[in-house]
């Protein structure tokens, strides 16, 4: 299993060093004048032959990437000369709101998808089946910004001119100050995002279940008089992990880099909120920062997924 995650982790290194090169060329080598690009147009001259020597771009290429490469191993991400601040400060300032969006999200979606999609695989062509593909079907056509102003609408602009507020329109609320204001404040939130993934684990579930309970072990386990639900969820549920977890994780990485529509319609200041701003007013150190941060999210969460696998399937191990 070492030598497993050790290969693993080294080819995971490859590829974060192949995205490093990639970010490096776009913003460093590409034409233009990259220290105009990150200061700014109201950027004097002064200012420009300081960046110039502070970032090394009057070196040779070779030796600016390599200078850019140890930034980047260190945690730093450059600095923000719009924000007046490190990159690193920017995004760790931001990254709480995007943890709390993300990870409440998964345990809904999980707990929502893989229920129905079980569900709907034991009776196929059944009235649950069917209603477990309808919420398949409607999930998967939901836009998540429609999906997210439906539920302001209903659940905080109406209730709100009835009188009384059932949740608010979002904002992000420290854990630490108040747990059940942190939770108020992203209830709307986490039910958007979750019913509009929890679709795709409804119908990968449902389909890999299907499959599975075909299988000439699920016959011999209920021919050994197993009851259905252990032969579901022992032997027929365990089979679906590993595509499940590879989507999941897919998903958690992706969107910890930053889950930029949620994040925009209900005003939380995450990650995502935090791209779309330096896109918009072009602040290419943080754009750099996002990039290389989502890639390393990316990277990481696979090699955990790889070491679940191991654990899940002893076929791997």
């Amino acid at each position: 299993m070492i030598s497993f995650i050790a290969s693993r982790a080294a080819f995971a290194g490859f590829l974060l060093l192949t995205l490093s090169s990639f970010v490096f060329i776009l913003f460093f080598v590409a034409p233009g004048d990259p220290a105009r690009m990150i200061a700014g147009e109201r950027a004097t001259e002064a200012q420009l032959v300081q960046l110039r020597s502070n970032l090394g771009l009057d070196r040779p290429i070779p030796e600016q990437y390599v200078k850019f490469l140890g930034r980047a191993i260190q945690g730093d991400l450059g600095f923000s000369y719009r924000n007046q601040q490190p990159v690193i400060m920017l995004i760790a300032n931001r990254m709480p709101a995007t943890l709390s969006l993300v990870l409440g999200a998964m345990v809904l979606w999980l707990m929502i998808g893989i229920p129905i999609g079980i569900v709907s695989a034991i009776s196929p062509g059944g009235i649950k089946d069917r209603l477990g593909q309808s919420f398949i079907l409607i999930g998967l056509s939901f836009p998540t910004f429609v999906l997210g102003m439906m539920a302001l609408y209903f659940l905080y602009f109406l209730p709100r001119q009835a009188g009384f507020t059932l949740f608010p329109p979002g904002g992000y609320k420290p854990f630490l100050a108040d747990p059940w204001l942190w939770a108020w404040h992203l209830a709307l939130p986490w039910m958007t995002l979750a019913l509009v993934t929890a679709a795709v684990y409804a119908r990968l579930t449902r389909g890999q279940m299907l499959e599975v309970m075909g299988e000439d072990y699920i016959r011999t386990a209920r021919a050994k008089g197993l009851p259905e639900w252990k032969v579901t969820l022992r032997h027929g549920l365990r089979s679906t992990l590993t595509p499940l977890l590879t989507q999941l994780g897919a998903d958690v990485a992706t969107l910890l880099g930053g889950a930029i529509v949620i994040e925009q319609v209900f005003g939380l200041q995450g990650v995502g909120a935090l791209a779309v701003q330096a896109v918009q007013s072009q602040d290419r150190p943080i754009i750099i920062g996002v990039v290389l941060l989502a890639g390393a999210f990316i990277v990481v969460t696979n090699i955990i997924v790889d070491a679940l696998y191991v654990l899940l399937d002893p076929r791997i191990r």
